[in-house]
């Protein structure tokens, strides 16, 4: 049993008395290139992380539900009748309202005890939420005796989307469910949220054979995507989509975005229409091994990220550029930004250079020491015996 799982169940018997039913757990994910485009209609290329979420569950005999959390001090206590948009906040509002949207969606849910563990940093841009969320979907259907069947996966990202929209109140994209519930061990997921439903498809990462790794650095500087920010700029692409009169902003062409008189929409589409480029570059490039081209599109896209969508922020920008001018071949942020973390394409050899170089330059403006991790592809949620 992996280490979060293993924490989960254990904190499951302290906390409540008894076993769990069930234990599943889910990855955390780092958005290799394609941000802020999976809700514009494009294409997205996610890796699952060895960093997981776990949950931990059993029935009751009434219909009362207890949701406790180790990294929170708050319970939520109340009946399934309660389970609903607007009841629920924090949290608790991603596994309260993963079980709201299942039982929506037909599934027979019952009262229950929930202990979530996990080791996906909170607020890093690392998806925490959507760790949860699906650990707690593949946890309820293991207790319902469904089998994981990719028809079965896909009702479970339509329930954990719905769960972070309408309950928690975060307008996401559906990326992060998509990755953490069909990705493939030691592989990105190129998604394409063109088409309805969004296709997947693999893309082996042969990192490791070319003496490369990714170093994903937690900058500190928290953020929520439920703030307004985030969803400011997705009425900002909106309204560029209809000024362009176009149903999905990533359909839009180069030179109908530039003839944008608007600054702002012309912003935010021109992100939008250069990130799509960058994605089906790096996807061939993955294929023929061009790692230079690889790294030139991450730096390309950060600076359309912090400069025309404009949710970077400084923290994210000075780890950027300590990191490239260290040795990294390509560097971005990740995530929905505002805060988060970065993430750099660098050989293998120089991944202590690059993360002293990161600490040195946040040393050298007062800031906290970043946290790092060496990335390595993680495989789907699962139910964990």
């Amino acid at each position: 049993m992996v280490v979060a799982a293993r924490r989960a169940q254990d904190g499951f018997v302290a906390t409540f008395g008894r076993r769990p039913e069930v234990v599943a757990d889910a990855p955390g994910r780092v958005n290799l290139i394609g941000e802020h485009v999976d809700y514009l209609g494009g294409p997205v290329l996610p890796v699952p992380l060895h960093l997981r979420t776990a949950v931990a569950l059993a029935r009751r005999d009434d219909d009362r539900v207890v949701l406790r959390s180790v990294q929170a001090e708050q319970t939520w206590q109340g009946t399934s009748r309660d389970l609903r948009p607007g009841t629920l906040q924090g949290w608790a509002a991603y596994v309260g309202g993963v079980l709201w949207a299942l039982a929506e969606d037909g599934w027979e849910v019952p009262g229950l005890d929930v202990l979530v563990d996990g080791d996906v940093p909170l607020g890093a841009g690392l998806s925490s939420s959507a760790a949860v969320e699906c650990a707690t979907a593949v946890a309820v259907a293991g207790l319902l005796g469904v089998g994981l069947t990719d028809p079965v996966r896909r009702r479970l990202i339509a329930a954990c989307v719905r769960a972070e929209r309408d309950v928690a109140g975060a307008p996401t994209g559906g990326m992060d469910q998509t990755v953490a519930l069909l990705a493939a061990p030691g592989s990105a997921l190129l998604i394409d949220f063109g088409t309805d439903p969004p296709r997947t498809q693999e893309v082996p990462l042969a990192l490791a054979d070319a003496g490369l790794a990714l170093l994903v650095t937690d900058t500190g500087v928290r953020h929520r995507l439920a703030d307004g920010a985030y969803a400011a700029r997705r009425r900002e692409a909106e309204a560029a989509a209809a000024a362009l009169g176009v149903d999905l902003l990533a359909s839009a062409t180069p030179d109908a975005v530039a003839a944008l008189a608007d600054p702002i929409n012309r912003r935010r589409a021109r992100h939008a229409v250069t990130e799509v480029a960058r994605v089906r570059d790096v996807v061939a490039a993955l294929r023929d091994r061009d790692w230079v081209a690889v790294g030139d599109a991450l730096a390309a896209s950060h600076r359309s990220l912090r400069d025309d969508y404009q949710v970077s922020c400084p923290e994210l920008d000075v780890a950027v550029d300590a990191s490239q001018e260290a040795g990294a071949l390509g560097a971005r942020m990740t995530g929905g930004g505002f805060g988060g973390s970065t993430v750099a394409l660098v050989a293998t050899d120089r991944l202590p250079v690059v993360a002293r170089a990161i600490e040195d330059a946040y040393a050298a403006r007062g800031w906290g020491t970043p946290r790092h991790h060496r990335i390595g592809p993680g495989s789907p949620a699962r139910l964990v015996d």
